[in-house]
């Protein structure tokens, strides 16, 4: 099987720490973020021949887009890492609807709409693998952060409602929550986990 890996958000934070241990692991990757000088800087440190991309993933255009790019230089997709994200913390009285709308549009419907995109081709392939990368908030709550807490906690009820529908084309969905929000902390903790410890098994249905 093909190792091929898209990263939404894999120039910076989490996203970048799952981009170095793939390419560790012999991965050929996808680096997407909305800048592309971003994304190929990211890129060119992993070193070997991996893609950079730009993407809002807010704009299902953008999304098809970047796929088909992806699949045209790469081949099939295998993996999706989903880490893309934004956050304006502000008590929700405060909250611009402007604001709003981007964290929903950005961390929820981006995973959405990527997620579409990469099973077209992981369905034709009966198999696959998708991350969501959460947030512990969107377990939780917290306050001052009502609107991202909201996006990511539909993040999780997205995963696991989308993990039983493709279960059966062997195609494995999973969401984590990392609680560590200092990034070079959270990029030593995802540098010492394995790819298994990052798709775990789906639970049986």
């Amino acid at each position: 099987m093909n190792k091929v890996c898209a990263i939404f958000g894999g120039s910076r934070g989490i996203g970048k720490a799952v981009a170095q241990l793939m390419a560790q692991k012999g991965y050929r990757l996808a680096i997407i973020a909305r800048n592309l000088d971003v994304a190929k800087a990211a890129a060119g440190e992993l070193g070997g021949n991996h893609l950079a991309l730009s993407c809002d993933v807010s704009k299902e255009h953008d999304v098809q887009n970047t796929f088909e790019e992806m699949e045209k230089h790469l081949g099939q997709i295998n993996f999706l890492v989903n880490a893309a994200g934004v956050n304006r913390d502000s008590l929700l009285v405060r909250t611009k609807t402007e604001d709003m709308i981007s964290q929903l549009h950005t961390n929820l419907l981006g995973s959405m709409l990527t997620c579409k995109a990469a099973l077209r081709t992981m369905i034709q392939q009966q198999r696959g693998s998708i991350v969501n990368v959460g947030s512990i908030v969107g377990l939780k709550g917290n306050s001052g952060q009502s609107v991202y807490s909201a996006s990511k906690g539909g993040l999780v009820g997205f995963s696991r409602a989308l993990a039983k529908e493709v279960a059966r084309k062997k195609i494995r969905v999973n969401v984590v929550a990392p609680v560590l929000e200092v990034e070079p902390m959270a990029s030593q903790m995802l540098g010492k986990c394995s790819i298994t410890e990052l798709h775990p098994q789906p639970e049986s249905h």
